[in-house]
């Protein structure tokens, strides 16, 4: 091992939306490595040791190597050549690159969307139409005696959900930790997190809302239909025992995640979620939280929706920001083949796109920006090879319950930050849009 070790403290882990800023990392200087991960989960450890600063081009242009500048170029000159041109990921980047995404959105007219719209979308819809009785995950480590997850696994995607935040952590109102919380899973199957509950209820798939339904009526003291019973797998009993126990409580949450928020109901369902939370809150103190998946993805929710006010799905054609999902959402903008051209911001929807989004991606100009070689990078037109948040650059994320967190790096990249690159494309753009509002003054641009 090299003499030249460093070591950061508080480090913080954007492999999930846990976000965990706990990490103690010893950093392989000369090899530009991080060797150890003290604090980090198994999926924590993995992402800072697989990660390696590889010798490839700084960019590519129709496969072919070329500068950050050559590359800067190509994309401005596809993004204002296009009519509907679409940018689409974020939630793997810093705030501030996210900020120059909407910005070059506004500028172009064009339509932005984060990944939010493929997995808590309906929380997002449903946030708006039923509000939301939140907390932070701090507040929920000292206070909850009373856990639920819906429609998750935390033990194979959030390893520290259990350990850090809700589980077996003391607080001071929990000074017992595990002793002092009852804890509660509700899904399809019994999963990896299942031995963690205290008790398991599986749900017939396809039947959140009719359970939710139920147990918001047993709330509120009204009879259910014994049938329901039968169409959702869950006992009557079961829902009364569950009921009591949540207005009982001094302190219950109900973390849901996308077993929940991709399933029949969609919409529906996370608005139930909050519903019931709502409703627990005239006997007891209850919040509902979303799992969120990506390291930053609750920031791209931010961060659009305090640019646009719609937190994700927006539409500049206008020249203002509108939100429709289901129009402007990115995989339907693909598979009805209106978009004509994509920006790809730390994602790599060619992967995991339904097969005629993927088809239109591949007929027209795609421009990616992403640390390492991805199935979107191969078919994308100019490819941008980008340094790693958290671990090289430096910025802001979101943890899952909004709370904002500044990145420590641990050793810098030769490659550009997301940021740097929008900011270039954005200037650049720019220019071209004045030159052909200068030549065409009756042409309405930006």
């Amino acid at each position: 091992m090299s003499d030249n070790i460093r070591t950061v403290e508080h480090a913080t882990c954007t492999f999930c939306g846990c976000v965990c800023d706990d990490m103690d990392l010893t950093v392989d200087m000369d090899a530009k490595r991080i060797t150890k991960a003290k604090n980090a989960c198994t999926l924590g450890r993995a992402w800072f040791a697989e990660h390696t600063i590889e010798d490839r081009p700084f960019a590519l242009i129709d496969g072919k190597a070329a500068t950050t500048e050559e590359a800067v170029e190509a994309a401005a000159q596809i993004l204002v050549a296009a009519r509907l041109p679409i940018i689409y990921g974020l939630s793997d980047t810093t705030c501030e690159a996210q900020r120059q995404a909407v910005a070059i959105c506004d500028l172009m007219h064009g339509n932005i969307d984060t990944t939010t719209s493929v997995c808590h979308g309906p929380s997002g819809i449903a946030f708006q139409g039923v509000g939301e009785s939140t907390a932070t995950l701090g507040e929920i480590k000292n206070r909850a005696d009373l856990v639920i997850y819906w429609g998750g696994n935390p033990a194979e995607s959030h390893p520290r959900h259990f350990t850090r935040y809700a589980v077996t952590p003391k607080g001071r109102y929990v000074p017992n930790g595990r002793k002092d919380r009852y804890v509660v899973l509700v899904d399809v199957r019994r999963t990896p997190s299942a031995p963690v509950a205290d008790l398991f209820i599986q749900i017939k798939p396809g039947h959140d809302f009719e359970l939710l339904w139920a147990l918001r009526a047993f709330v509120k003291g009204r009879k259910v239909d014994p049938n329901l019973a039968e169409r959702t797998g869950v006992s009557l009993a079961t829902m009364e025992d569950l009921v009591k126990r949540m207005k009982s409580c001094r302190y219950g949450v109900l973390f849901f995640g996308m077993g929940l928020t991709m399933t029949r109901g969609r919409h529906f369902n996370s608005g139930a979620v909050l519903a019931l939370a709502t409703d627990l809150n005239e006997f007891t103190h209850f919040v509902a939280k979303p799992v969120r998946g990506h390291g930053n993805v609750t920031g791209a929710d931010n961060v659009v929706s305090w640019q646009t006010g719609y937190p994700f799905g927006v539409n500049f054609s206008r020249g203002y920001p509108r939100f429709n999902p289901g129009e402007y959402t990115t995989v339907d903008l693909l598979a009805r083949g209106e978009a004509d051209a994509a920006m790809i911001i730390a994602s790599d929807p060619a992967s995991n796109f339904p097969r005629p989004a993927i088809e239109h991606m591949k007929r027209i100009p795609v421009i990616a920006l992403d640390t390492k070689p991805t199935d979107t990078t191969q078919l994308a037109k100019v490819a941008f090879t980008t340094s790693t948040y958290g671990i090289n650059t430096s910025g802001t994320v979101y943890r899952m319950d909004d709370v904002p967190i500044t990145l420590r790096p641990a050793f810098e990249s030769p490659y550009p930050s997301d940021e740097e690159v929008l900011i270039a494309i954005k200037n650049r753009v720019r220019e071209l849009l004045t030159k052909k509002r200068t030549r065409f003054p009756n042409l309405k641009v930006a």
